[in-house]
């Protein structure tokens, strides 16, 4: 019963209406990835922060300044912000499995762009909440 209005401006692709603009800003996959690693490991230095609040560790104390460093790097020096935690969040474990989800993405985007120290950091995050995750049970089965 409609039919659609096709002016020429509208029939073009963005891309073609893009191709010629220089003023467009253009980022390269590693620039990309840089800014995605960068959000999972600020993401989880968030959570991290929360879980120092309720069970406070030297363990997650060291982790955050690791993933402080990382982000800043990440983002030209750019100290990223720190969550304050408080006493009446989410449960402890559930905490834990957060953050062992947002360090398994923040594993794959850096091995994904080849960074080591992220790499590295990031998987040993992940062993530290599984570790984290299993006192709970080790505990319950001992009594």
């Amino acid at each position: 019963m409609y039919e659609p209005i096709h002016t020429g401006p509208s029939r073009r692709s963005v891309h073609t209406a893009t191709a010629g603009n220089t003023d467009f800003p253009h980022r390269s996959r590693e620039e990309e990835l840089d800014i995605q690693l960068a959000g999972h490991l600020a993401a989880l230095l968030a959570v991290t922060d929360e879980l120092r609040t309720l069970a406070p560790s030297a363990d997650l104390d060291l982790a955050a300044e690791r993933l402080t460093e990382q982000v800043a790097r990440l983002r030209g020096g750019h100290t990223p912000a720190r969550a304050s935690g408080t006493a009446a969040g989410p449960r402890v474990a559930a905490l834990h499995e957060r953050a062992h989800t947002l360090a398994g993405r923040a594993l794959v985007v850096a091995a994904s762009r080849a960074d080591t120290a992220a790499a590295i950091l990031s998987a040993e995050r992940m062993d530290a909440h599984t570790a984290a995750l299993a006192e709970p049970n080790e505990l319950s089965a001992a009594r």
